[in-house]
């Protein structure tokens, strides 16, 4: 069975002293509000509204958690860099982000959504710094592939994966598409290959 099909719904938090105490593996989904995290999400799920989707940038403001069948966890964490959100909320998200991100024990690793026409925001950078000295992998989902011509998105991974590369082997980066349904095994096989890497260390100890 794909990897996140029959992920089920189980908590929001807007607080990080609202987090559920750790079970199972995490895995974390990030990103600018409207570079498609959420229609990323549902597509990898085989769900029309698993995650809320907004034609509203902004309105994720919490951290919602995803049951998968296998025991790990989906976490989508609230989509940030929208201007017209009001500069308490904005610390308000960053904050939560931060905290998670740096400090939950089960989180094995980041799927960084990005629109594959603006990638590398600021603010991704900013994600990727908080998370890269973990030493945890960040696997990169360039979105809305299909608005790109097939040589413009060849470029636009290229550059993106030039300029992670100083960070090592430990950050991949693809191209999606939630309109054309491309990529979705890639990141099963990526994701899959996280939580393998899991249960042969288990099995070594």
């Amino acid at each position: 069975m794909p990897l996140f099909r029959n992920a089920q719904f189980e908590i929001s938090i807007a607080k990080a002293s609202g987090l559920p105490a750790p079970r199972g593996a995490e895995i974390a989904f990030a990103g600018r509000s409207n570079a498609g995290k959420s229609s990323a999400i549902n597509t990898l799920a085989n769900h029309t509204r698993l995650a809320y989707v907004s034609k509203t940038p902004g309105r994720t403001q919490l951290i919602n958690f995803f049951r998968l069948q296998n025991g790990a966890v989906l976490v989508d964490l609230p989509g940030y860099g929208y201007a017209e959100v009001p500069e308490a909320v904005r610390r308000q998200w960053q904050h939560l982000l931060e905290d998670y991100l740096t400090r939950r024990p089960n989180l094995i690793g980041l799927v960084l959504i990005m629109d594959s026409r603006h990638p590398l925001k600021e603010l991704d950078r900013t994600m990727i710094g908080w998370f890269a000295p973990s030493g945890r992998p960040i696997h990169v989902l360039l979105t809305k592939s299909d608005k790109l011509t097939r040589s413009e998105a060849a470029a636009t991974l290229a550059a993106v994966r030039k300029e992670l590369a100083p960070l090592g082997e430990h950050v991949t980066v693809q191209l999606f598409s939630s309109l054309k349904k491309t990529g979705v095994e890639d990141v099963e096989k990526v994701v899959g290959g996280w939580l393998a890497g899991l249960e042969g260390e288990a099995a070594d100890r």
